[in-house]
């Protein structure tokens, strides 16, 4: 599944690419991937005639702030649009987008297209159709329809993401760190790749109870955390997902990750075998000479 570099290298390229994209006409080809409103029509006829002012990201979930355009002339709209509220997206394993200047036929695993009045596609593909869209109108509460959007907790390169935080809510938690990382309640957009590489950058061990992490280690654990996603985010994402960018690339992170998929080959700092185990169901690899 798409972490959080790959869905925040994502969002530059649909900011990057969409510059003052109006979207004139919606097809569902998937009826299921429109998670809100239930009725499809409801959904189309919502997004017709918006403007795609400003793409956000929150944990792994994309934002499209919208704006009804009533007149095109570019000065007058947006000076003058009203807010339509947003398009959430959620890539799930294996959803991408695509944008197709002069639009060709779909392939047979396209959910939903976008276009605008020169016929440019903004294209949504999914092999496994698990991914989910949703149009949330300007008078309702994103958190309230999307109960997953509203659960989520600090992002990591935030203030509030720090080793006093991280003391906070694993003070008396039992379970492993790694499966505190993989909790979006509780930090959002670390995955199972990331997770491993920062634990491995801080020389922590997966398998530690959270509770008995010390400050320090909390300190380290934080840095390493906000150093290897920036990383990755420079990388494009990494190569091991499902994950395509704007151009349908993948990223360049798996080429340089130290432990993830790394099973019994040496590790870079030490030597040693890099192992695998699972952890509440999720591969899990690590330095057992390194961390600790």
């Amino acid at each position: 599944m798409p972490e959080l570099p790959e869905v925040e290298t994502v969002r530059r390229g649909l900011e990057q690419k969409l510059n003052k994209f109006i979207i004139k006409k919606v097809e569902v080809c998937k009826d299921s991937t429109v998670s809100f409103p239930a009725n499809k029509e409801e959904f189309i006829i919502g997004l017709r005639n918006s403007l795609i002012y400003k793409w956000d990201r929150r944990g792994k979930y994309l934002i499209a702030q919208l704006k009804k355009v009533q007149n095109e002339n570019v000065q007058f709209y947006l000076e003058n649009s009203q807010n339509n509220g947003f398009l959430v997206v959620h890539l799930r394993m294996t959803g991408y987008f695509k944008f197709i200047e002069n639009s060709t036929h779909p392939c047979k695993h396209t959910r939903i297209r976008f276009f605008d009045k020169n016929n440019n596609e903004l294209r949504y593909i999914d092999v496994r159709s698990f991914g989910q869209m949703w149009w949330i109108n300007k008078d309702l509460s994103l958190n309230k329809i999307i109960k997953g959007l509203g659960s989520l907790g600090p992002e990591p390169f935030s203030k509030e993401f720090d080793a006093n935080y991280l003391k906070k809510v694993i003070s008396k938690r039992t379970k492993s760190i790694k499966a505190i990382l993989l909790d979006q309640t509780i930090v959002a957009g670390i995955g199972n790749i990331y997770a491993d590489e920062s634990l491995y950058s801080a020389g922590i061990s997966p398998f530690r109870e959270a509770r008995t992490i010390n400050k320090n280690e909390l300190i380290k654990l934080k840095e390493s955390i906000v150093t290897v996603l920036k990383k990755s985010i420079g990388s494009g994402g990494t190569t091991f997902s499902d994950f395509r960018d704007l151009e349908g690339e993948n990223g360049n992170f798996g080429l340089q990750t130290n432990v993830y998929r790394r099973t019994g080959k040496e590790c870079r700092k030490c030597g040693n075998l890099i192992e695998k185990r699972k952890i509440t169901g999720r591969s899990t690899h690590w330095c057992p000479k390194c961390q600790k």
